[in-house]
């Protein structure tokens, strides 16, 4: 089925989230939409499955105009969409989930699971998908679960697919497994639009790419194209994809864990005994797929969470801080970048002048008696503003303001802008463009060759591999295995999967 959406411009209030966007994906190609965060994408798709109403333009299926009052009309002509965060309800079984909300029934009217079953094998046998009907969905692996989410959109009879940042929660291997399930549905006349953010994928996969920024089409693109190419039509500026780094000049340990276990929100074991060590002039990378503990393991080094019992241990400069305030934790010259920015890292409706001091009000150079030196708090500001590019046009401007990457920067800033000893850094590059990524990659290198001791924790292995020295995997709570930073990406995707043998 061919897809094109013709001028289509939506707007929120005086925000313009797409502007007059043309797109055409033919029957049986690959379209990867490319953009950095807030460019317009999700906005454009959301208004292609019907969710929201575009204010200009159209929708046309086979030269036919639609008109999708909501997803359930966008369903019926044909259009599936698997989202970044599944749909699925964990209880029930791939078939249940299949059919949930479109059962087939009997001639009395009664619910037919028999029937539901067989839809699920024959597009799981017809794309190789290798799927049990019968599995409960939370006992399956998250790629597993990813292509539930595909059969339930072309049990529908999906002809046109739209996959948004599918491969964020996934191993090496299941990416790959993807692709090919992909160019498998291409092959069959599926048109597939593949968002994501991810270079090496979309150079791998797509049969063309759209580039959007600031919710336009700026360009055209070819899968053959440099990742430095795209990068620059995404930010609209030149974007150095290496990271520089020279061979680690290892001194004495500054972290070291022994044997800790923590508990997750629902009182589970999210964490496992685990122990590692980092030195200065080190970055000890966490790698794993999202959900197997390093948001817990983050949290417990910080002192947010405390070890199950008192038991185990985390040493900073030879004291242990297990059980400690987050206070004590700061103060001991720990530094800490958390992976959700706007619940952990700012204040969104303060100041970036009043951000930069949130963990260190109560003392120099903010601290003046008990009152707060705002000529120091200011004169700080602006000069941390421009020591790390924070694009605004005053001090005074609200956090919340700020795009992501903007925040995310205030919030390295004011990190890094302490005598701390050992960074945590936890997803530092999340839902920001490649523009800022190169900044803060800069950043992160430039504390661990100035001899401070990095924890890096992230699910990007692009990431992983750019900026470690050493690689710990976790996997279910526990590590698996330290590797070298030259590790294959395979065996480090064997070992994201549990697999250390």
């Amino acid at each position: 089925m061919k897809l094109e959406l013709r001028g289509i411009t939506k707007r929120f209030g005086a925000l313009v989230a797409n502007d007059n966007i043309n797109i055409t994906v033919e029957a049986g190609q690959i379209l990867s939409l490319l953009g950095e965060n807030g460019a317009g994408k999700s906005t454009l798709m959301n208004v292609l499955y019907g969710l929201y109403q575009a204010d200009e333009g159209q929708i046309l299926l086979d030269d036919k105009v639609q008109n999708f009052k909501g997803p359930g009309d966008a369903m019926a002509a044909g259009i599936g969409m698997v989202h970044q965060h599944f749909m699925l309800i964990p209880v029930f079984t791939v078939a249940d989930n299949v059919v949930l909300g479109n059962e087939p029934t009997s001639r009395i009217g009664a619910l037919d699971l028999d029937a539901a079953r067989k839809r699920v094998r024959e597009i799981s046998d017809r794309f190789g998908f290798n799927v049990d009907p019968d599995a409960v969905v939370e006992d399956l692996p998250v790629g597993v679960q990813q292509r539930v989410e595909i059969i339930k959109a072309l049990s529908r009879d999906a002809k046109v697919l739209v996959l948004d940042e599918p491969t964020a929660v996934l191993t090496p291997q299941e990416t790959d497994e993807l692709m090919n399930i992909m160019r498998a549905l291409a092959k069959a006349g599926t048109s597939i639009i593949f968002i994501t953010h991810k270079l090496r994928e979309v150079q791998a996969v797509a049969d063309k790419i759209t580039v959007i920024r600031l919710g336009k089409v700026v360009g055209e693109a070819s899968p053959k194209d440099s990742a430095e190419k795209l990068a620059t039509l995404m930010v609209g500026r030149e974007v150095d994809l290496k990271v520089a780094k020279s061979k680690a000049k290892l001194g004495k340990a500054i972290l070291e864990v022994d044997s800790i276990s923590v508990l997750d929100d629902r009182d589970q074991i999210a964490v496992n005994g685990v122990s590692f060590e980092v030195h200065s002039g080190e970055i000890l990378a966490i790698a794993g797929v999202q959900g197997n503990g390093q948001t817990e393991l983050a949290e417990a080094l910080l002192g947010l969470r405390s070890p199950i019992n008192g038991k185990g241990s985390i040493k900073l400069l030879g004291k242990n801080l297990a059980g400690q305030s987050v206070r004590d934790h700061l103060e001991h010259g720990m530094g800490y970048i958390p992976e959700d920015r706007k619940k952990d890292g700012l204040v969104t409706e303060f100041t970036i002048a009043e951000n930069f001091m949130l963990n260190g009000s109560y003392d120099a150079p903010y601290a003046k008696g008990l009152n707060i030196d705002l000529a120091t708090r200011d004169r700080k500001a602006v000069e941390l503003i421009k020591q790390f590019d924070v694009r605004t046009q005053s001090a005074e401007t609200l956090a919340g303001n700020l795009s992501g990457g903007n925040q995310q920067k205030v919030v390295v800033a004011r990190e890094l802008s302490r005598d701390v000893q050992l960074l945590i850094a936890a997803q530092p590059t999340r839902g920001v463009d490649v523009g800022s990524i190169e900044f803060i990659h800069e950043q992160i290198m430039a504390e661990r060759n100035a001899g401070k001791a990095v924890v890096l924790i992230s699910t990007e292995l692009d990431e992983v591999l750019a900026l470690a020295d050493r690689i710990a995997v976790m996997y279910r709570g526990k590590i698996v295995g330290v590797v070298d930073a030259s590790t294959s990406r395979e065996k480090l995707g064997k070992m994201m999967a549990g697999v250390t043998a």
